[in-house]
């Protein structure tokens, strides 16, 4: 056997066996979506219009009862203001949900796996509906940047962290 026959085999017994992520979309659906064109209620006109966009994005994850089957939702809120008089264009709300099958991922991985990965594989759907949506309520289409699901749970883990810190810090009344 070469030398460096013996240190391909040495590296590959040292090295656990990584267990075959499995990943499939079992289905994607709107739980919840609302449009309204603030404008068109107040009769707003004028061609001094700059819109102002606000995405806010909140992700949830939830075991389902059948083996290995979690549902993401995704929830959206748009705001558009106009930014010479402040005043709101439109407001879109969107809870986007997608139901998967997930087998390999280790335990502690899970969560951000949930929270990263599923959101970013039903984003572009949901883009598309947020596009469409507007589109059809007599806006030019909106089409969202792509979120960065990593630094948003990364947020929320600050976020988190900050807020039982802040429980800790309290002191209790007796």
């Amino acid at each position: 056997m070469t030398e460096s026959e013996q240190q391909g085999n040495g590296a590959t017994a040292a090295a656990a066996p990584q267990p075959k992520v499995n990943m499939r979309i079992l289905a994607q659906f709107m739980r919840d979506l609302s449009f309204e064109n603030v404008a068109a209620q107040k009769k707003l006109q004028g061609s001094n219009v700059q819109p102002d966009i606000q995405v806010q994005v909140s992700l949830d994850a939830n075991k389902r009862e059948a083996e290995n089957q979690y549902e993401i939702g995704t929830k959206f809120k748009i705001t558009s203001k106009n930014k010479s008089d402040d005043q709101t264009l439109f407001i879109v709300e969107l809870d986007y949900v997608g139901l998967f099958h997930i087998e390999g991922v280790p335990q502690e991985q899970l969560h951000p796996f949930l929270l990263i990965e599923c959101p970013r594989m039903i984003f572009p759907f949901a883009r598309r509906i947020i596009s469409d949506v507007t589109r059809d309520g007599g806006f030019p289409p909106l089409n969202l940047d792509t979120v960065d699901f990593l630094a948003l749970y990364k947020q929320e883990l600050q976020r988190q962290a900050a807020a039982q810190a802040q429980k800790s810090e309290t002191p209790v009344a007796n």
